[in-house]
């Protein structure tokens, strides 16, 4: 496919690209294009995330160094790609790629220009890539005017994003052993440390100075910078923590949002401020799938304590509060208790009960409130205090992403919801007739199945005479 008209230069996306080696956000580019067009089930996953369909007939091109006739002269306002979508029968979908890696963070004032060149052009998207994570490939971890969308799609991809996805389809099976090299070759480029792909790795600059104004008492004003750039490094934080634990179970983890909060990333900015103002927590919630629970994390900013549980309907056929705690800790057999608890939640206004996990293998009995209702539910819970560890923007990180994978590990994989077991057949009381044996019953229906057929028969030579 030729490049379109718009266009003063450009090529197709080469696998093995010759930009020069000081242009790694272009050799990156040119990479991971090359491999969308190559691979198409990975295309079809990472374009699905664009809410495009890639279909068998559905032709992708993918061009590189591309220059606007328009921007020829201006050289900052170049992207470093262009996808085209051709789905047949007219209709086609077109994106402009602009990428960042290492720790360059996307430029605002760059992006709008981008924008307004699609849209002049009629072309549909501009797909960022870059080493910063959203929670969903339509948000953006850039701040741009509402006008400047007007028109445009505009989606975020970040690195390890793209990387995570490559590793799970790498665990199918391929048709052709081909596309599988080269997916796994682009996979063993982006992991290599030269290139520039990271997770996140340390929340923002401001967090040692919000934590001392916490432990000093100070009253925070959601709307502070500090408040609204923590919350926002926790957003990316969350993320990167769902790409961990994907990569670790080998299935898809995800980020549990209000619809309000997926639908409008800016309000949960401000939502999540006001929860950091007021109660000094950052707060998310993750989905496993087929987990018995999400699993919910509380980062205490008052405490310097991280919090990660999971909860549970108690079974509701168990009539003691023994029995139901029993079923719960055996589950848990093969878990460390250290660190571990267990609350207990009960009906109407009772107050939870909480003991350790070590205390209720030994009696289930410690947990019961003082009332004689039973408990209707049970949080599992993982309790890290940090104390000076907290405060480091790095080692903050570095202690999260151990204890959420240690508590799935020890808790959120062993742990089964409740299913009521099937309704078993009552004894019959002694004094009514027993079962007739199956052999009798077979002869019972033989009989019956022959006098019907001389009924059938009688009938038909009585209407023939």
């Amino acid at each position: 496919m030729s490049i379109p008209e718009y266009l003063a230069s450009g090529e197709k996306a080469r696998l093995i690209p010759v930009a020069a080696d000081v242009s790694k956000e272009g050799r990156a580019a040119s990479i991971l294009l090359a491999t969308l067009m190559s691979v198409p089930t990975f295309a079809r996953e990472m374009l699905g995330s664009l809410e495009q369909r890639v279909g068998t007939r559905t032709n992708l091109d993918c061009f590189t160094e591309i220059v606007f006739k328009e921007t020829a002269a201006a050289p900052k306002i170049r992207p470093d790609g262009l996808m085209i979508l051709d789905g047949g029968r007219g209709r086609s979908w077109r994106c402009l790629v602009e990428a960042k890696i290492g720790r360059a963070e996307l430029d605002n004032e760059q992006l709008v220009k981008y924008l307004n060149l699609a849209r002049a052009h009629k072309i549909d998207a501009v797909l960022t890539i870059s080493n910063q994570f959203v929670a969903f490939a339509n948000h953006s971890p850039a701040v741009i005017p509402k006008n400047a969308l007007r028109g445009v799609s505009l989606f975020h991809w970040s690195w390890m994003y793209l990387l995570t996805h490559a590793m799970l389809i790498l665990n199918n099976e391929f048709d052709h052993s081909e596309q599988r090299f080269i997916l796994a070759e682009m996979v063993r480029y982006f992991s290599h440390p030269s290139v520039g792909v990271s997770t996140f790795d340390r929340m923002n600059p401001e967090w040692r100075e919000l934590n001392a104004q916490i432990q000093a008492g100070a009253k925070l004003n959601k709307s502070a910078a500090m408040v609204e750039n923590s919350v926002a490094a926790w957003h990316q934080e969350v993320r990167d923590l769902c790409l961990l634990l994907t990569r670790k179970i080998g299935r898809p983890v995800q980020t549990r949002l209000s619809r309000a909060h997926t639908d409008d990333p800016a309000q949960r900015v401000r939502d999540d401020g006001g929860l950091l103002a007021e109660r000094h927590e950052l707060n998310c919630s993750l989905s496993v799938p087929n987990a018995a629970a999400p699993i919910a994390v509380v980062a205490n900013l008052a405490r310097r304590s991280l919090s990660i549980s999971m909860t549970l309907a108690a079974p509701r056929d168990k009539s003691r509060t023994s029995s139901r705690v029993t079923w719960l800790i055996r589950q848990l057999t093969k878990s460390r208790p250290e660190g571990l608890h267990v609350r207990a939640y009960w009906p109407g206004r009772a107050p939870p009960t909480q003991a350790e996990l070590a205390q209720l293998r030994e009696d289930p009995s410690a947990i019961e409130a003082d009332n004689r209702a039973v408990p209707s539910q049970f949080e599992v819970i993982l309790v890290r205090d940090l104390a000076g560890k907290f405060i480091g923007s790095k080692t903050f990180i570095e202690q999260l992403e151990q204890a959420v994978p240690y508590f799935y590990d020890q808790v959120g994989q062993h742990l089964r919801a409740y299913v009521v077991p099937p309704p078993r057949l009552r004894k019959e009381d002694s004094g009514t007739e027993p079962e007739p044996p199956l052999v009798e019953v077979a002869e019972r229906a033989e009989v019956m199945a022959s006098e019907a057929s001389d009924e059938t028969q009688g009938t038909a030579n009585a209407s023939s005479s």
